[in-house]
């Protein structure tokens, strides 16, 4: 169902693409909006056990777009690196594919909030609860149940990993 990657000399790991995603802090959302035209969003969000959830209001264009096709597409860019004297980039990316859908049960809802504000807000467990709880009347949680990730790194990088070993 999925397309094998092009240049799978430059294909990483699945243990190193769920690390791009863990280690991540935002990433596009790409869902199909209005008039069939697509639609990418920058978003935080956090990856846990072959998900990623997200935040975001109770209405807007994320939401009609995954009530309309739940399938989606999500990329994060853990390195970009312009190298100008050898004309590209040395770059890390992962991208995963699945179904997006809102979170309705509010043992999931809280679990999603939790791990998101954990991600973002370490340090601080006692605001994390507060702050939860403020906003749990406005908030909307997405989960996207991940079904095929890809993770991919410059040739140049190969190369730099290759001459190590």
């Amino acid at each position: 169902m999925f397309r094998k990657m092009r240049r799978f000399k430059q294909e990483i790991s699945q243990e190193e693409t769920i690390a791009i995603l863990e280690q991540g802090t935002s990433g596009v959302l790409a869902l199909s909006g209005d008039e069939g035209y697509p639609y990418a969003v920058p978003i935080s969000y956090v990856y846990s056990d072959g998900k990623l959830y997200f935040h975001c209001a109770k209405q807007g264009h994320k939401l009609d777009a995954i009530a309309r096709c739940d399938k989606a597409s999500f990329c994060v860019i853990q390195q970009d690196q312009v190298v100008p004297e050898e004309y590209t980039t040395y770059f890390r990316s992962a991208i995963a594919f699945g179904r997006a859908r809102v979170l309705t049960d509010d043992a999931e809802k809280r679990h999603a909030l939790e791990i998101l504000a954990a991600k973002y807000s370490p340090d601080l467990p006692e605001g994390r609860a507060k702050e939860i709880e403020s906003g749990w009347k406005a908030v909307c949680l997405v989960e996207l149940a991940v079904e095929h990730m890809t993770g991919k790194i410059s040739i140049e990088l190969v190369r730099q990993a290759q001459q190590k070993s």
